[in-house]
């Protein structure tokens, strides 16, 4: 009998024994589950409404470079009047720094960007290339948007075309047996009478033969090695470096096209004139801005990033690509990241920008990460993106702070924790590109405390235990960016 009443209890006992088993493996599985949500699911609140941090008692010691224009901006010769009514607004939303457009005469006067440089020391004060002002206006108009930005606190750089130059007078080349624009003088393309040129400062001459770089305006190579072009670059007291700095107030540089000449180069300017420094270096291998940034010693924009995001958002559309090689990932402090410039924006080819629809997780991201971040004009001043990205700016210049570590990361979804420090909390960003909210359980440094998406795209408030483990949400196709409460 007893036996009998054994077999008939044990299906009973087994079944417990598996629900147990089944609870102990799921809670062990926690921190790596996610699930989908739907309708009003997603919208779980805790009872008490959270207080937010007040970011502005928050600070991460870095703000936010802003480029000031894109290609063929409009109106023509009032573009340095149209800053000037913007930068007071720009500095109050959290940026250091303004890039601006190549500031002198180039060959196509009134309807030049300045990357077909003529005349070094012509800012819009001469009568040459058809025009007086060049394409942006005025020489004392830009004088008055430096002189305003320095008033509130923003450095000004400036861009710089040192590869290259255009506008020249025809004269005979003996090097190149055939007549060349290479006649930079009063009369032909620089009416400053500073820094004139001829076919001896250009590729092929007596000193070289060539850039070890790649060649963009054969003809018109400068040639760095020459002792001349080395006074008037960067050298002698009124050198296009030290008189940019000295007289007209820049504080810093944006190289153009270092693809084209020596690292040297860049060294040899700095060494003379200092400030903060970034190169255009147009390549997505990581490897190669790494090695730039170990010659030059200087920033260089992180195309890497800016591809890894563009294959993560829009060309493959699996956010694993965030997880690639970048520059940030290497000198973080070196690597100046980007969504989008002058050049993207104009290129037809769709590998070369990030979707509009995509832009703003993009923003999400290089503002949360490490590396510096440039705003481009046209998405600050576009009404459908400008509040959010004075919101990330905010994010950006109070918590996104302490060492990079991505939680997560797989097709549709990529966590990352900023761990902030003692006096700061830092930030968690959660990306997803799926078509429905998602959560997922995540460890963070935050024991028993309620949290808040700072981005405002969720209002799921999650608080974590006791272990700092919490569950946290993302909208479909969107980003949240979580943080403490009071």
């Amino acid at each position: 009998m007893r036996k009998n009443k054994f077999l008939f209890l044990f299906p009973f006992i087994f079944c417990f024994l598996l629900v147990i088993s089944s609870c102990s493996k799921e809670e062990d599985e926690a921190a790596n589950t996610t699930e989908e949500i739907t309708g009003e699911e997603g919208q779980e609140e805790t009872p008490e409404e959270p207080v937010a941090l007040d970011l502005s008692q928050y600070s991460t010691g870095q703000k936010v470079m802003m480029q000031t224009f894109y290609w063929d901006v409009e109106p023509r010769f009032e573009w340095w009047n149209n800053l000037s009514d913007k930068v007071e607004g720009w500095a109050e939303a959290g940026i250091d720094r303004l890039w601006l457009p190549v500031a002198t005469k180039g060959q196509s006067g009134g309807y030049s960007m300045g990357y077909d440089p003529s005349d070094y020391f012509d800012f819009g004060q001469y009568d040459q290339h058809g025009t007086i002002p060049t394409r942006f206006g005025t020489k004392e108009e830009l004088e008055d948007l430096i002189t305003k930005s320095h008033d509130l606190g923003l450095e000004v750089i400036a861009d710089i075309v040192l590869n290259h130059n255009s506008g020249g007078g025809l004269e005979y080349n003996p090097y190149r047996e055939k007549e060349t624009y290479t006649n930079f003088d009063e009369q032909h393309g620089n009416a400053s009478g500073m820094f004139n040129r001829s076919y001896e400062h250009f590729h092929p001459n007596d000193v070289s033969q060539s850039d070890r770089g790649d060649l963009f305006f054969s003809e018109q190579d400068v040639d760095h090695d020459v002792p001349y072009v080395q006074d008037w670059l960067w050298k002698k007291d009124n050198s296009v470096a030290k008189y940019y700095k000295n007289e007209m107030g820049f504080d810093g540089w944006r190289f153009d096209y270092v693809k084209g000449f020596a690292p040297w180069v860049i060294k040899a300017w700095m060494d003379e004139v200092g400030g903060f420094a970034v190169g255009e270096n147009f390549d997505g291998n990581a490897d190669v801005l790494v090695d730039w940034v170990d010659a030059t010693g200087v920033s260089a924009f992180d195309f890497a990033a800016f591809y890894k995001m563009e294959e993560a958002f829009d060309r493959f559309d699996d956010l694993n690509y965030l997880d690639g090689s970048m520059l940030r990932k290497v000198y973080p402090n070196k690597a100046v990241t980007f969504v989008a410039n002058h050049d993207t924006e104009k290129d037809e080819n769709e590998d070369n920008r990030i979707a509009n629809e995509n832009k703003m997780k993009a923003y999400a991201y290089i503002l949360t990460h490490d590396g510096y971040p440039t705003i481009f004009y046209s998405d600050y001043e576009n009404e459908a993106f400008n509040e959010e990205i004075k919101q990330l700016i905010e994010i950006h210049n109070s918590l996104a702070i302490g060492n990079v570590e991505v939680l997560h990361v797989d097709n549709d979804e990529y966590i990352m924790k900023r761990a902030g420090n003692a006096e700061n909390p830092g930030l968690i960003l959660y990306i997803s590109t799926g078509s429905t909210t998602k959560r997922r359980n995540v460890q963070t440094n935050w024991n028993n405390v309620t949290l808040l998406d700072y981005s405002s795209n969720t209002t799921y408030t999650p608080t974590s235990d006791e272990n700092g483990m919490v569950t946290i949400e993302a909208p479909a196709n969107g980003y949240s960016i979580y943080s403490i409460t009071k």
